[in-house]
């Protein structure tokens, strides 16, 4: 069965790129363009893995993280952060981030640290 990954970002050419190159890898995609609706597929689809933006509409990534981890009912899925903001890569690693990628990233290398998380 194919690992799920939920990618949650307001940039919706970006998406359909991350969500081509996922498939191909073999994983399965689930999209999210603001902080709540990924918030709702958080409990619906229950990811292996989440991809998030900081600046998205609704709710930004750094709060979506504090009322992600209130609803996390199993283990903490793991959370790569994909933005265009350098300089936080401290805060949202003391949230439990696995990483902390600027964009934009390449393929082969996002592909290696998706592999390293599931």
């Amino acid at each position: 069965m194919a690992k799920k990954i939920l990618i949650a970002d307001d940039d919706r050419t970006l998406v359909k790129l991350l969500e081509a190159t996922l498939q191909d890898a073999g994983y399965e995609t689930v999209v999210a363009y603001d902080g709540e609706e990924a918030l709702g597929k958080i409990s619906a689809e229950r990811p292996d893995l989440l991809i998030l933006d900081v600046d998205m509409p609704k709710l930004n990534g750094y709060s979506f993280l504090f009322e992600m981890r209130a609803l996390e009912e199993r283990a903490p899925i793991p959370v790569m952060v994909l933005t265009c903001k350098e300089g936080m890569a401290d805060i949202f690693k003391a949230e439990g981030v696995k990483e902390y990628l600027i964009k934009p990233v390449g393929v082969k290398d996002l592909l290696e640290r998706v592999r390293r998380h599931i």
